[in-house]
């Protein structure tokens, strides 16, 4: 573990399949011989195992795969062209898989934002996804309420030419208007900011957005651009 690393959000990240393949296998590794990270992979892995039992999963028509099986095995113009459609056909398999595993984390992440009632449990981190719709996530955020610092972390977002993200808060004795929290200094990496003057228990029920602005931030001090919005949810048990 590197000073600083937040193990917890890794191990979200590991278990909700956002890392890359270089990544994850890197992870995998580590989680060997690191009882910490493999204790914090296998929390998050149980917490979102039972959500997943609600998606229901949806199989092709039977007919499908030996529909293209057939027409595969059909003569083609050439050999080339054949090679042509099998190579697209497994691309297409293999994004299908992708795309269905990735929805059903996402789902779990919905299940887990929609149904937790609890109060806060002991663990004191707490975590927000932020994507687009049914897009892979964007950017992770995880805050811990005992020394008030926040993480965020790009997923899939990628830097905008002459543009830059900024972080908002906004909520119930925090502020009744997007507050800045400064900008998102690192997309490549992980950016970490300071809450203390926040008080945890309005931390804990405050939304935080993401917005696009131009470079240096926004100039009225209010969101100007387009923005994704995420609330917290508990990370541990």
């Amino acid at each position: 573990m590197t000073e600083g690393e937040d193990i917890d959000l890794l191990a979200a990240e590991y278990a909700l399949g956002t890392l890359d393949a270089a990544e994850r296998a890197a992870v995998a590794a580590r989680r060997q011989r690191e009882p910490a990270l493999d204790a914090a992979i296998s929390a998050w892995e149980a917490r979102l195992a039972p959500m997943l039992d609600e998606v229901t999963p949806v199989a092709p028509p039977a007919r499908l795969f030996p529909a293209i099986d057939a027409a595969l095995d059909a003569p083609g113009p050439d050999g080339s062209e054949l090679d042509r459609v099998r190579r697209r056909l497994g691309r297409w398999r293999a994004a299908a898989v992708a795309s269905a595993a990735l929805a059903a984390c996402l789902a779990g992440v919905l299940l887990m934002r929609e149904t937790v009632l609890a109060p806060a449990p002991e663990s004191q981190t707490f975590v927000a996804v932020f994507h687009d719709g049914d897009t892979q996530p964007r950017f992770l955020l995880s805050v811990d309420l005992e020394s008030r610092e926040l993480t965020i972390r790009p997923v899939t977002a990628e830097p905008v030419e002459n543009r830059t993200y900024q972080l908002w808060i906004v909520g119930e004795g925090i502020s009744p208007v997007p507050r800045s929290l400064g900008l998102v200094e690192d997309v490549s990496g992980a950016t970490r900011k300071r809450l203390e003057q926040y008080d945890p228990a309005l931390l804990r029920r405050a939304t935080f957005g993401i917005s696009v602005e131009p470079a240096g931030g926004s100039p009225t001090g209010r969101p100007t651009g387009p923005a994704l919005h995420g609330t917290l949810i508990p990370a541990g048990d």
